[in-house]
């Protein structure tokens, strides 16, 4: 039998995880689908954030109801269960608040880079060279530039609202998910991992 542990599931508490829950596995097996009923864990309400549970005592385990058979691992050597509880939806006031925060932080973030690559100066000069004329306020290319800048970072996080502009992931999305997959580096690597006195099977 081939086994591969999943990297990580998202559960409630009070729930019991099968093999299937946190393994795939392919096997010539008869009894393939008993197997994957097979109980690894049972999460409680005295499980924090999350649980480690290591391959090598659910190998030990499938060992000892199934002797004759070999078992073979593939990938990762433990499986990350995250333990989501039934939380509410953040209000209303406290979402929008975030939103201004977020949007007048962007906000000052542009302004400032503008001014300090002179912008507006950059701009009077480039006027000057297509016109020959002196002109403080450029409005045919602000006005412009300041829609292709909107549009150009459309562009860049292939993202309009719930909307993707094509299959391929955002530079957001990619920083997003090494973020993740380094939490869940630090996790495995620094939280308990499961042993045979606690829960398991």
């Amino acid at each position: 039998m081939y086994l591969r542990l999943k990297r990580k599931r998202s559960i409630t508490s009070n729930t019991k995880i099968r093999l299937k829950d946190v393994a795939l596995i392919t096997t010539t097996h008869a009894e393939k689908e008993k197997i994957e009923q097979i109980p690894i864990y049972h999460v409680t309400n005295k499980d924090k954030d999350y649980v480690i549970i290591d391959s090598f005592l659910i190998i030990k385990h499938l060992n000892r109801l199934y002797p004759d058979l070999e078992i073979q691992l593939v990938g990762v050597t433990e499986s990350i269960i995250q333990i989501q509880n039934n939380s509410k939806n953040p209000p209303i006031l406290l979402a929008c608040l975030v939103w201004l925060v977020l949007f007048i932080g962007t906000a000052m973030t542009i302004i400032n880079f503008h001014y300090d690559v002179s912008m507006q100066e950059v701009q009077q000069k480039l006027h000057y060279i297509l016109t020959g004329e002196q002109e403080e306020f450029p409005l045919w290319i602000q006005i412009p530039y300041s829609i292709g800048l909107g549009v150009g970072m459309v562009l860049f996080l292939n993202q309009w609202f719930k909307k993707k502009l094509n299959e391929e992931p955002s530079p957001l999305e990619i920083e997003m998910f090494n973020y993740q997959k380094d939490i869940d580096d630090y996790i495995a690597y620094y939280d308990n991992v499961l042993n045979e006195e606690d829960r398991y099977f």
